[in-house]
């Protein structure tokens, strides 16, 4: 079963003892105890205790980034990755090499912190003119934000927009000068001026039963063939057509209050299921309710939790990042059905792990994808195919620390059998 990642139920287990106290709470845990005996003395005294501010004695966090999402801009060798577990966005020069016993690369910049309006980013893009960074929120903010080339630290974006809960893919239609965003929670492609604001509407949108568009997360755009190409995780709701509104629905953020969607977006309960995930292909002017012109699923894909897409025009070849299958599938922008990729980078030596995003860089042929599952982005030769190691690596942590990969945990559970903590995100 294939799910989406903003209900990815990838179960971390972890066992009760490998809890340990930072720092921090290590120095004020003697305090917590005696706070504690005081609280019992309190309650048995027949008072009540509330505690308003409390350190937890022991933890389970990852400190290093989790690069989500990649973009590069070849002519400045500006790298851009985004990092869900600390919410920061870094940028490094596309030729850094980090050596496998150093901690680190130093990115370049940093942009992190609540002026930013950036939280939990999956999607990232480089305006090719300005050096613009482009940011989008998936689960917990409701914004896209762009700083200028020169941004960093805490500091508010330049403009920004406000998007619907649940967007996750973007990219510029440079020639038409509109932005595209993929929106899980409606099953929609949302169409932006690329310059909007605040909480300015949608040009237009793409949804509905029709469109096969499932759980929605990378989106690309092929304007030689005029085509707008879309990855799909496979869960989906079925619509209610006599309950579909003219517009598509978006959550206001006037005054910086999220107010309620506005109505009538009404989903047929019981109609949720899991399909297979899939890549949608579209006209590059379809609006509305409008069906795929073909669509790219079955077994012989091989997509297991497609995620950020890109297109080499030239040459009309579609690469995906492909999560679940920890490994980068090529696919020919033609094709329709279950066929199997032309070519994939997959195996033991590429260092991929959980890769979410992908870039390509086609002045220099190069290919790059963002590891969720590493701490790292990875950089092939576009023509690679099996199991080729990287050209080069950015860590944004240690080689050997797993990447815990805890994002936006939605509950967690204990196994008393086991002795297993479980967290799922």
């Amino acid at each position: 079963m294939v799910l989406s990642r903003s209900l990815k139920l990838t179960v971390i287990f972890f066992t009760a003892g490998l809890f340990v106290a930072s720092g921090r709470n290590s120095r004020r845990a003697e305090a917590l105890q005696q706070h504690d005996g005081a609280s019992r003395a309190a309650t048995a005294a027949g008072r009540t205790s509330i505690e308003l501010d409390r350190l937890p004695v022991r933890t389970i966090h990852d400190p290093n980034p989790l690069f989500s999402a990649v973009a590069v801009e070849p002519k400045s060798n500006m790298l851009v990755v985004t990092d869900e577990n600390l919410f920061q966005i870094l940028e490094y020069d596309r030729r850094d090499n980090t050596p496998p016993r150093v901690r680190m690369t130093e990115p370049k910049r940093v942009i992190g912190g609540p002026l930013t309006k950036a939280e939990m980013m999956c999607g990232v893009y480089i305006d090719p003119n300005t050096m613009e960074t482009y940011v989008v929120n998936n689960d917990t903010q409701n914004w896209l934000a762009v700083f200028s080339k020169n941004a960093r630290g805490n500091v508010a974006p330049d403009r920004y927009l406000a998007v619907p809960q649940g967007t996750f893919g973007i990219t510029v239609d440079e020639e038409k000068q509109e932005l595209l965003l993929t929106v899980q929670h409606t099953n929609a492609l949302v169409f932006y001026r690329k310059g909007a604001t605040a909480d300015e509407q949608p040009l237009r949108y793409l949804a509905g039963n029709d469109t096969q568009l499932e759980d929605p997360h990378g989106v690309a755009v092929d304007t030689k063939r005029n085509l707008i190409i879309v990855s799909n995780h496979g869960s989906v709701s079925y619509r209610d057509p006599s309950k579909t509104p003219a517009r598509f629905p978006v959550i206001r953020h006037g005054a910086d209050v999220e107010s309620h969607p506005e109505p009538g977006w009404r989903n047929i309960p019981g109609s949720g299921k899991f399909e297979p995930p899939s890549i949608t292909i579209y006209s590059r002017d379809a609006t509305g309710n409008t069906a795929p012109l073909r669509i790219i699923e079955g077994p012989k894909t091989g997509l297991n939790w497609p995620m950020q897409l890109a297109v080499d025009e030239e040459r009309g070849e579609l690469y995906v990042a492909n999560d679940m299958d920890h490994s980068i599938a090529v696919f020919r922008v033609t094709e329709n059905g279950d066929v199997a990729p032309i070519r994939s980078i997959r195996g033991p030596k590429t260092g991929m792990r959980h890769p979410t995003g992908i870039a390509l860089d086609l002045r220099n042929s190069e290919v790059w994808a963002a590891n969720m599952g590493n701490h790292s982005a990875t950089v092939y030769p576009m023509a690679a195919n099996g199991n080729v190691p990287p050209l080069r690596i950015i860590r944004g942590g240690p080689a050997d620390q797993p990447a815990l990969m805890i994002g936006n945990p939605g509950a967690v559970g204990y196994d008393s059998k086991r002795d297993e903590i479980l967290v799922p995100n």
